[in-house]
C-alpha cells in the first residue's frame, strides 16, 4: 500500500534530542497500522526505522485522513532512555512482542525463586 504523506510540522527538539514530526496520511483511515506508518516515514526521510516512534495516530469522524505524530531519535538508546516501555513495545510485531514479554516474565520468576531459596537456606543476613 502506497501512503500519501503530507508534513504539517517538522521541528527539532534539541533539549530532548529528537525530531518531532506531525503528518497527515491521506485516505488511510482504518487501512494503516502504526508499524507500517513508521516504516513508510522512515523510508521517506531516509532514517533507520527503529528510531521512528509513533506517538499518536488519530482520525476524525467523517474523514479518511489520519493525523499522526512521530518522534525520530538519533539512536535507539536515546529512545529507550526517554520513552516508557509500552511505546517501544508498540513498534514490535505482536508475535515477537509476546515472545519478549514471556522471556522477561520467566527471568523475573527465576530471580524471585532464587531469592526465596536463598532466604530459606539461611545464607542471607542474620539477625541478632
Amino acid at each position: 500500500m502506497v501512503l500519501e504523506v503530507l508534513t504539517t510540522e517538522d521541528r527539532n527538539n534539541t533539549l530532548l534530542k529528537r525530531r518531532e514530526i506531525k503528518i497527515i496520511l491521506k485516505n488511510a483511515a482504518g487501512k494503516v497500522k502504526r508499524i507500517e506508518a513508521a516504516e513508510a516515514l522512515a523510508k521517506l526521510l531516509n532514517v533507520e526505522k527503529k528510531t521512528v516512534i509513533p506517538i499518536e495516530m488519530r482520525c476524525e469522524t467523517g474523514k479518511t485522513d489520519v493525523y499522526a505524530t512521530f518522534y525520530i531519535y538519533n539512536g535507539e538508546d536515546d529512545a529507550k532512555k526517554q520513552l516508557p516501555r509500552f511505546r517501544l513495545l508498540r513498534n514490535i510485531p505482536k508475535v515477537d512482542r509476546k515472545k519478549l514479554i514471556d522471556e522477561q516474565k520467566a527471568e523475573k520468576l527465576k530471580a524471585k525463586q532464587a531469592a526465596a531459596a536463598e532466604s530459606k537456606s539461611g545464607t542471607g543476613r542474620r539477625r541478632n
